[in-house]
């Protein structure tokens, strides 16, 4: 009974107060706190948590005062309007959620409420009463909801209790809910990853509704008890990144077994003898500890220090080779490099566009299909320090060379690795076994501390060492004329260097030796990597001496800039710890030979003595040596020649064919404008002197119907049949409007005489830009002559409109105008 006036009081107030909130909000908020302050950590059925706005509300703390829960806005949000309900760490700051409520659903304004309804569910609502999260629990009767109660433990688990009154006042306490199985992005000591249980990253910093990324169990894995530790991070619907199995080969990720441990709930068996940095002996050494999934795609263990700072511990994937088959199949990856992903020998890009714009995603196919009927068509690309998806079969083998065997004689098999006996037994007993991949291989990354030595499965003709080419070295190819040794390439390019025992391209010059990323052999380029950032600011190709200490006769040249090194995860925090240069080779002279046998390599060629006393591989009569395509073709040798011009002599040649055919055009447009000009000019003063009445009389018939139809515009002068004269024309007729043709002045400007070649005298009424008279007058002084034909009356020549000058050229009249004539005397005499 008294419960149930608790609660009808509880809702009687929270009814006020929200009708009431702006007047009455402190007083309510103190009231309701004092009704269930008895209780910092539980509330019961009608008893709910009021929200204040900003950090005001009601909250619960744990009985440890480990955790706290209640309304809050994300640290940052620029929106104090969403309003979220959370558990976060107890007067930490900046504050640390780890569990929200309504995350899809936030409210828009302050003055929510959160509590068990009547209805016996977690319920979060808004000041209207209606409802923006909730469980679902269901209830057998009424009487059975009033017994529950919402409770914050002090390992951050937020549970409904259903407590039953039994027999002997005894009362049988059972969890109806909890926060544990409902998680957000965060998991915490005493939680279990069991499956079906999955951490979802938030959408950013600011927005906890759902992300992209999500953390759970291996679900192909469910079935097998031995594979416990299986897990795999989700970007929406793609595999982002997988942990691997327990063993001696490293697979596609690293999972910890002190987090394996934390993520059973510290149930899972861990041999006491496994070092790792993770402390794990014990379930008291993981508290202050989390594990979150970021909204960039990275999994945390975090763990708070004495100062109640969080350090973090273990994190993956730790770079971008960590993510699930970063370059593909049978792509090799190396996060050192800022081209990350190149294809293994004997293998080619799916899709060169790809590749080529940085997606690396669909991997390389072989170029040579494998396991033809000559099984010794096949060989093994030996790989050294190599991370590797987990493989398919394993079986114990005496040595080496019977897992080499077992894997050339059995089709479906792509790659072996074989970890060898450590107590250095020879019948192949103790820990020897042989490790088969029946599939694509996936997940490769090479320079991996503790990797594996796989061997890869390639066509024989593909990697070959011949004259032509120096083989492989780890996972790149060297192609002929780069030289390694003695044996294979050209001694001019002699200036690489294989580590055997790591499979280490090193590219060797007086500046030191620098390791070899890539070689693209159609491009005639590679890439090194070096440690010396600063050597690299600035650096241009005239500058590699300075850098290389290459000497002027090296066919090397740098022609790159310097790359940065990411080797960090995020974009966000770059560490550069080295750059990478791009150099070109030149093409080489014809191959170094001592026999003929040494030029079976290079077809139409024979070895003969050249003027230098050096014996070449000679192109044979109608061939000429190609060294862009590194063979003796039947071409025409001027077109040869010119193939072996470098890129700096094709550049300079393009530029100067370019300056010629600009300076050429310019010089043809400027002759045709000056034609075009005096023809113009000189079509004017022919039109002038043939200037007949008739074609006045038309022309200024023309003008008068089209100024009366409307559609005179000053952009349709040049369409008036009256002549129209250059300026150039008017000021040579005026003399540039000298004052001794001055004739007179009016209210719109001066008037001038003028002569046009051939004698005609003319008078140009020049409109002045400050008289007032504009494109207007100008209209209906043409109309004006246009309308009023007489004998007695000056005609329009033509005009001139150019600019801001608006000029009419008349007749000359040399007995001056007839107003002279008539009023003349008059004048005189007043």
């Amino acid at each position: 009974m008294e419960d149930t006036m608790r609660g009808i009081t509880r809702i009687i107030i929270l009814n006020w107060c929200s009708n009431h909130m702006l007047f009455f909000f402190v007083l309510c908020s103190f009231f309701c706190t004092c009704i269930h302050c008895y209780a910092r950590d539980t509330i019961t059925i009608n008893t709910f948590l009021l929200d204040g706005g900003g950090e005001g509300g009601d909250t619960l703390i744990s009985e440890g005062e480990n955790f706290e829960l209640g309304f809050f806005t994300p640290n940052g949000s620029s929106s104090v309007r969403r309003r979220y309900i959370g558990i976060w760490y107890y007067n930490l700051s900046p504050r640390t959620v780890v569990w929200v409520a309504n995350r899809d659903n936030p409210l828009e304004e302050s003055g929510g409420a959160f509590g068990i309804s009547e209805d016996g569910n977690l319920k979060v609502l808004d000041r209207n009463g209606r409802p923006y999260w909730g469980t679902s629990l269901e209830t057998t009767s009424n009487s059975s909801a009033l017994h529950r109660t919402l409770k914050l433990m002090n390992n951050g688990n937020l549970i409904v209790i259903d407590e039953q009154d039994q027999e002997e006042n005894k009362k049988k306490t059972k969890i109806l809910w909890e926060s544990f199985a409902n998680p957000t992005d965060t998991f915490l000591p005493g939680m279990k990853m069991h499956q079906g249980l999955a951490l979802t990253s938030w959408r950013s910093n600011i927005d906890p509704a759902p992300g992209n990324y999500s953390f759970e169990r291996d679900q192909e894995d469910s079935s097998n008890d031995n594979n416990n530790d299986q897990y795999m991070i989700w970007k929406r619907s793609i595999r982002y990144w997988k942990s691997s199995v327990t063993g001696k080969v490293v697979g596609t990720g690293e999972m910890s077994l002190a987090i394996s441990y934390f993520l059973s709930n510290f149930t899972e068996k861990i041999s006491q003898d496994y070092n790792n940095t993770v402390p794990f002996l014990t379930s008291s050494l993981y508290s202050n500890t989390r594990l979150v999934m970021t909204y960039w795609g990275q999994l945390l263990y975090l763990k708070m220090d004495s100062e109640k700072t969080w350090s973090n511990v273990w994190v993956e994937p730790r770079d971008r080779c960590s993510v699930f088959n970063a370059c593909g199949n049978f792509g090799s990856c190396n996060s050192k490099y800022d081209a990350m992903c190149k294809c293994l020998p004997g293998f080619r890009p799916n899709s060169v566009e790809s590749w080529d714009s940085r997606d690396f995603s669909g991997g390389c196919s072989r170029k040579t299909n494998v396991c033809g009927e000559d099984a010794k068509s096949d060989t093994f690309l030996r790989l050294k320090m190599m991370k590797v998806g987990n493989p398919d079969a394993q079986f114990k083998a005496k040595n080496e060379e019977e897992c080499k065997a077992e894997c050339l004689n059995n089709c479906q098999c792509y790659a072996y690795s074989y970890e060898g006996d450590e107590t250095g037994s020879s019948d192949g007993g103790g820990d020897a076994v042989c490790w088969i991949w029946s599939e694509d291989l996936n997940n490769l990354e090479e320079d991996y501390e503790n990797g594996c030595d796989l061997n890869v499965r390639v066509a024989f003709s593909d990697i070959e060492s011949t004259r032509k080419s120096c083989g492989t070295c780890g996972t790149n190819i060297i192609p002929y004329p780069l030289s390694r040794g003695a044996n294979c390439g050209d001694p001019m390019y002699l200036s690489f260097h294989c580590n055997d025992s790591t499979g280490q391209l090193d590219f060797e010059t007086p500046g030191g030796a620098f390791p070899v990323i890539s070689i693209d052999q159609d491009k005639r380029e590679f890439v090194i990597h070096i440690e010396d950032i600063h050597n690299c600011e600035g650096q241009t190709s005239r500058d590699n001496n300075k850098l290389l200490l290459l000497k002027d006769s090296s066919p090397f040249h740098l022609t790159g800039t310097c790359y940065a090194d990411p080797r960090t995860f995020t974009s966000a925090a770059p560490m550069k710890h080295g750059v990478e240069l791009e150099l070109s080779w030149d093409p080489p002279p014809e191959p170094i030979c001592s026999t003929m046998l040494d030029c079976m390599d290079w077809p139409n060629s024979s070895c003969n003595t050249t003027s230098d006393g050096k014996r070449r591989c000679l192109c044979n009569t109608n061939y000429f040596w190609d060294g862009m395509k590194l063979n003796c073709t039947n071409g025409n040798q001027s077109y040869q020649t010119d193939k072996n011009l470098s890129l700096t002599q094709i550049m300079e040649i393009t530029f100067t064919i370019v300056i010629a055919i600009i300076l050429l055009s310019s010089t043809f447009i400027y002759i045709y404008l000056k034609k075009r000009r005096q023809a113009n000019t000189q079509e004017i003063r022919a039109y002038a002197q043939k200037n007949t009445g008739l074609s006045r009389y038309d022309s200024e018939k023309y003008v008068r119907d089209l100024i009366e139809s409307g559609r005179f515009k000053e952009e349709n002068s040049q369409a008036i049949d009256i002549p129209h004269f250059h300026l150039e024309s008017v000021l040579d007729a005026t003399n540039n409007f000298a004052i001794a043709n001055k004739l007179g002045q009016g209210g719109f400007g001066p008037v001038y005489k003028g002569k046009f070649p051939g004698g005609q005298e003319i008078a140009v009424k020049r409109l002045s830009s400050c008289s007032g008279q504009g494109l207007e007058e100008f209209k209906n002084e043409v109309l004006l002559i246009a309308k009023l034909q007489h004998r007695n009356l000056v005609r329009l020549l033509g005009y001139c409109l150019e600019g801001d000058e608006k000029m009419l050229i008349y007749e000359y009249m040399p007995n001056r105008s007839l107003d002279g004539f008539i009023f003349g005397k008059r004048l005189n005499k007043i």
